[in-house]
């Protein structure tokens, strides 16, 4: 059953945050960082910082090992001062020109989601399976309790990713690939969307 993250000790939300990152460390989002190896570190101070500023916002939800993680975030309720503080911090944590690199592709991408935009929806802020639990079904029943939640609210459900084998897992899952934008470091942005009327 997925819950909501809470009350984590701070010895805990490390071991979280390992998990998380580790699971980014391969993410196309940082190719140009170099290889797995030399990069990983930087990814995990990274994804640190944005598990951290997930958790606080009170938009993190796992099952209930601790082995499958989700951030689900109202796009109508993002805490923007949690965003700046988080970005503060990363530009503590690493190199400048690996943040502006980041925030360059960001900002190419940043009008990918179309009309959601606009409109209020539920983003998916990750999706992530420890690696020893992967092909279980954990992806799959995370996956559905973000389904439910935004059906609940009424709200279109907004996948993000720089994956080709994530969007087509996304696919799978019942969501609508409605568009993908590739950036100048040649990582594609894949944007997918769950509605309720789909299903």
């Amino acid at each position: 059953m997925v819950h909501k993250v809470e009350n984590l000790s701070e010895e805990q939300l490390e071991t979280v945050r390992r998990q998380i990152g580790e699971a980014f460390v391969t993410n196309a989002l940082f190719h140009n960082w170099g290889t797995p190896e030399e990069r990983r570190e930087d990814v995990l101070k990274y994804i640190a910082s944005y598990v951290d500023y997930v958790y606080r916002a009170g938009e993190l939800y796992a099952n209930e090992d601790l082995t499958g993680f989700i951030g689900l975030e109202d796009s109508y309720a993002a805490p923007k001062l949690s965003k700046f503080r988080m970005l503060y911090h990363m530009l503590a944590e690493l190199d400048i020109t690996r943040v502006k690199s980041l925030l360059h592709y960001i900002k190419q991408i940043n009008g990918s989601y179309g009309k959601y935009n606009r409109l209020r929806h539920l983003d998916v802020l990750m999706v992530c399976v420890d690696k020893a639990h992967q092909g279980r079904g954990e992806a799959s029943e995370l996956v559905n309790f973000a389904k439910q939640m935004a059906d609940e609210k009424g709200l279109a459900l907004i996948f993000g990713t720089d994956m080709k084998e994530y969007a087509e897992m996304y696919l799978h899952f019942g969501c609508k690939l409605y568009n993908k934008i590739t950036a100048d470091n040649g990582v594609t942005r894949y944007c997918l969307c769950y509605e309720k009327e789909q299903a």
